[in-house]
């Protein structure tokens, strides 16, 4: 194994460690019956302020539609989104976030906002601002191959 090589897998490795220890403490502190994946798409459909089509929010996510189908299911038994007819074609659905899911959303951003904030203080900004790019830079070369 060449030093590019181990460079690639260290980043990666510690991407991973990263993205699994964050997901593991965040989960820990969502509301009750809050699954991280239900998070991100509150947060998603909150933030575009627009509805979305199942297919787009899978798109979106990487998932499958099955999955994203799942998902929505259960926030829309949780009263957290809206699913209606796409009134264009009745093939399709259109999914918004309900007042209850934007409740929600910001419930669950303030019980991350403790561990989030200690994290980016206890790093410095100055450094987290530096890491962005790179960070950015990378998903965006991720999503183009995938």
């Amino acid at each position: 194994m060449n030093d590019k090589s181990g460079l690639a897998i260290t980043l990666f490795g510690e991407i991973l460690m990263v993205d699994q220890l964050a997901r593991s403490r965040l989960s820990k502190v969502l509301p009750k019956g809050m699954e991280l994946s239900h998070f991100s798409v509150l947060n998603h459909l909150d933030r575009s302020n627009a509805e979305r089509s199942p297919a787009q929010l899978a798109k979106t996510f990487h998932l499958t539609r099955g999955a994203m189908t799942n998902t929505l299911h259960k926030l829309e038994t949780a009263g957290y989104v809206h699913i209606r007819p796409d009134w264009d074609d009745a093939r399709r659905k259109m999914v918004a976030i309900s007042p209850a899911g934007r409740q929600a959303r910001d419930a669950a951003l303030a019980s991350m906002a403790p561990i989030i904030n200690d994290m980016v203080s206890k790093l410095g900004d100055d450094r987290v601002r530096a890491a962005l790019p790179i960070l950015r830079e990378l998903r965006l070369k991720l999503e183009e191959t995938h």
